[in-house]
């Protein structure tokens, strides 16, 4: 596996398993989700790889399993072999194990199996890292394995791996360009962050440019090295990606359709999407089977909704949401493979990209909002105005306070009365441009790359 990156390798590591590769052992439980081909396999052999290479660790304590396709007997069987198979290092003393699980989300009840695993003490003391490229709704893992003892550290226990968001692009792809820390979420315009954008005048094209390759190329890490080292994103690998999206939310689908729906949902990704219509568009039976599909991609991390709120940042029951696809290249996939769909606007992938980083970020700060499709939304006006990414409650040390409101805009000129809607109903707010950035208004114009650098 390892050698099979280097051939697409630009030096990109996810640190997200960081502290189970260097960390005490202990009785972490961490469950790694994220979308297929995003490097979630290749994460957990790194950690293997440097743990075998610590000194305080036999490297018979490391069990690797992959467990795709498992049944539940399969699991239990599995930790029960790998314990037994590694008994002798057990002597003089007892030691734990690291438990290395691949690709479980799609092993019925795996959850279930193992809260009994760890009640029963046969992993109990062992840290167990769990990946998958599903969520599923019928798996409880938050009273599974979520509640009462889930581990000592007070760790991260829900993790999700995402394609490479725009910082971690202009690193890899060797841009001279800042990259300073994200802001806090409830305080996008504060003093600090004007001290950082105010010298950014002088790269604005460079940023430009670096965003619109990021717009072409996604952040899976294959398509970022095609799109640096040859120009564009392969066929091939838009192929691979779309075999994962036929055989995750398109069985009982042509591969056709798929690409209609992706198609389809990029076109209407900036207007709240109308379930009953669409499913008519796309000559589905029925409302119900385009539903089945939505909620197959939103489970797999191919799809983040942006569902209505109210000015409290509650949803807004029955209302239509917004829907974004989690990186460009899925937005890209259905005109390169299946003639008569349209290329996607950059002003659509910039308004997704931006949702889904705020996404991320709300993630990243309060653990289990994406697992419950608790992160963005959009505010619509009794004079049917919207605001993109309308402030949500953030918990903070000092107690809840809302983000900080973004429209999505990505214009050269003409920026003021964009920003009339947000002025009016909080006197703050961003507006993100594409090449404008301009504090001197209770609205600030910020390009959308560097937005995207102030979330995460």
């Amino acid at each position: 596996m390892l050698r099979d990156r280097s051939r697409y390798d630009l030096g990109y590591r996810t640190t997200i398993l960081d502290d189970v590769a260097t960390g005490p052992l202990d009785d972490k439980l961490v469950i790694l989700t994220g979308p297929r081909r995003v490097g979630k396999s290749v994460a957990l052999i790194d950690t293997a790889a440097t743990l075998c290479g610590r000194a305080d660790i036999d490297p018979r304590q490391i069990i690797h399993i992959p467990a795709d396709d498992f049944s539940s007997q399969d699991l239990q069987r599995a930790f029960t072999l790998g314990r037994d198979l590694t008994s002798s290092v057990d002597r003089p003393n007892p030691c734990r194990r690291i438990w290395l699980l691949d690709e479980v989300s799609g092993t019925p009840g795996w959850s279930a199996t193992l809260k009994r695993l760890r009640d029963q003490g046969l992993v109990g003391d062992d840290t167990v890292v769990v990946t998958g490229s599903r969520w599923v709704g019928v798996e409880d893992v938050t009273a599974n394995l979520l509640a009462g003892r889930a581990g000592t550290g007070g760790h991260r226990r829900v993790r999700h791996l995402f394609p490479m968001q725009f910082r971690d692009f202009v690193l890899a792809s060797g841009r001279p360009l800042p990259t300073p820390g994200p802001a806090p979420l409830w305080d996008l315009q504060s003093e600090e962050v004007r001290d950082w954008l105010e010298p950014m005048t002088f790269l604005l094209d460079e940023i430009d440019l670096a965003w619109q390759a990021y717009l072409r190329s996604g952040g899976f890490p294959r398509a970022t090295y095609e799109a640096i080292t040859k120009g564009a994103v392969s066929n091939e690998y838009l192929r691979d990606l779309d075999a994962w999206l036929v055989a995750d939310i398109g069985q009982d689908e042509t591969p056709d359709s798929v690409s209609l729906l992706l198609g389809t949902l990029t076109q209407r990704a900036t207007s709240p999407l109308n379930l009953t219509k669409t499913a008519q568009v796309l000559g589905y039976g029925s409302r119900n089977q385009f539903e089945r599909r939505l909620r197959r991609l939103l489970a797999t991390f191919g799809l983040i909704e942006c569902p209505q709120r109210n000015e409290r940042g509650t949803k807004v029951s029955g209302a239509q949401s917004k829907y974004y696809l989690t990186d460009p290249v899925l937005a890209w996939l259905p005109s390169r493979l299946r003639a008569g769909i349209n290329e996607p606007e950059l002003v659509t992938l910039t308004e997704m990209a931006l949702g889904t980083a705020m996404a991320l970020a709300l993630e990243n700060h309060q653990e289990g909002r994406l697992a419950f499709g608790d992160t963005i939304g959009y505010l619509r006006t009794e004079s049917s105005q919207e605001v993109d990414l309308c402030p949500v409650p953030v918990a903070t040390a000092s107690g809840p306070r809302p983000t900080t409101p973004i429209e999505s805009k990505w214009v050269a000129h003409g920026w003021r009365s964009e920003a009339n809607l947000m002025e009016r109903k909080y006197n703050a707010g961003i507006l993100a441009t594409r090449n404008i950035l301009d504090l001197d208004h209770p609205v600030w114009a910020v390009p959308a790359p560097l937005v995207a650098l102030l979330l995460g």
